[in-house]
């Protein structure tokens, strides 16, 4: 049987595309090759002090100070993305590597620093500029190694820890993917 030739290259695309039988032992690969190639000691340069002065901050007659006053050290930004762009890459289907850095507060918090292509994460919520650390990422800044969760949705995300220079976790990574996509999910 022959096929039109757009049919022919839908279906080789959609074969291109679909997650493996076994989706969480292909992005624990991704997260272990993450957690030695994504440098800690430039993740820690992303955002920039001034920024950083002002991530909890609140403003009486502005609910997006903090917000409104975000801001990157470019280069590092860049060279951070660039590498996590190239890691979800390894898979043969939709996969993001988001970057997670702790931010200094009483609790202590977290944020999603870069989220890439897809913009999968099970524990990002739409519009939050940093939040309080699950209990998963808790673990993985607690230094014990990968962990693997499924929270959201069909979602699968490996957590894993991002080092600096001295061996310190600096940060760390979620590779997440799916085994159906959801175009519509980001359409708000």
């Amino acid at each position: 049987m022959k096929f039109p030739a757009a049919l022919s290259v839908a279906l080789v695309a959609a074969c291109a595309q679909e997650p493996p039988a076994d989706l969480a032992r292909d992005l624990d690969m991704v997260a272990r090759t993450a957690s030695v190639m994504v440098d800690g000691d430039v993740c820690k340069r992303i955002q920039t002090e001034r920024s950083m002065g002002y991530m909890l901050k609140e403003h009486p007659k502005d609910p997006w100070f903090a917000s409104d006053n975000f801001d990157v050290n470019h280069a590092a930004y860049i060279q951070t993305k660039k590498t996590l762009i190239r890691l979800s890459r390894l898979v043969s289907f939709p996969c993001d590597v988001n970057l997670w850095m702790p931010v200094p507060a009483n609790p202590p918090r977290i944020q999603i620093l870069i989220r890439n292509v897809h913009e999968m994460s099970q524990f990002w919520k739409w519009g939050d500029l940093h939040q309080e650390i699950p209990e998963e990422m808790k673990r993985v800044l607690a230094g014990e190694g990968r962990i693997t969760a499924s929270r959201r949705g069909g979602m699968v995300s490996v957590l894993a820890p991002v080092y600096d220079s001295l061996g310190a976790i600096a940060g760390l990574v979620e590779v997440v993917g799916r085994p159906a996509q959801d175009p519509q999910e980001n359409v708000k």
